[in-house]
């Protein structure tokens, strides 16, 4: 019995600390505010399909990076290395596509080793000048919130544009980015308790 209750109340309290998380993401979600102005991009992986050409959900990612870049043309990281199944780096058809829609070529660093958004973002840093700290962020909209803190904490200074996302995909997307914020928050402030990469 004394198990039972045990359980019950654990799973209780996972519950309660998961809904709280989803809110808290859902408010930093639609607070991001608007982007300033920053010395460079740097647009987070995703999925390429199996003939090379981005998913739709890293086209809506695409798309925001070329608006800001034909706003402000700036250096743009592309960031992402090739997963099972792609043909290509994430980074390399992210700037064939850029490439194709007009951006120089030589405004375009791959960032081609990386396979989550620490990693991403530790990878630009290493292809920026040392002096750049303002960047713009692109990435889909329930994914900023959580670049953007992890930006902070290695050291840069920066605004985010979020693309959307497919209705379909909302809610899991969404109940997957509450759990990756739970695993921030214990690598942040528990760092000695192991949750994976």
């Amino acid at each position: 019995m004394i198990l039972i209750r045990l359980v019950f109340t654990l799973a209780l309290l996972f519950a309660l600390a998961y809904a709280g998380m989803f809110g808290y993401m859902l408010i930093r979600e639609y607070s991001v505010p608007a982007p300033g102005s920053t010395q460079a991009m740097i647009v987070l992986g995703a999925q390429v399909k199996s003939d090379g050409q981005p998913s739709k959900q890293l086209e809506l990612r695409l798309e925001a990076a070329l608006a800001e870049y034909n706003k402000q043309p700036r250096p743009i990281v592309v960031c992402g290395a090739q997963g099972v199944g792609e043909p290509v780096t994430e980074a390399t058809a992210m700037r064939n596509w850029l490439v194709a829609k007009g951006v120089p070529a030589d405004q375009i660093l791959l960032e081609e080793d990386s396979f989550n958004t620490q990693q991403n973002l530790e990878g630009a840093i290493q292809l920026l000048p040392s002096h750049i700290k303002n960047v713009l962020i692109i990435t889909s909209d329930y994914h900023l919130p959580r670049a953007m803190s992890i930006a902070r904490d290695l050291g840069l200074n920066p605004s985010g544009v979020g693309s959307p996302i497919l209705p379909e995909y909302w809610l899991k997307n969404h109940a997957r980015e509450a759990l990756a914020w739970g695993k921030y928050f214990v690598n942040k402030f528990l760092p000695f308790i192991p949750v994976g990469e």
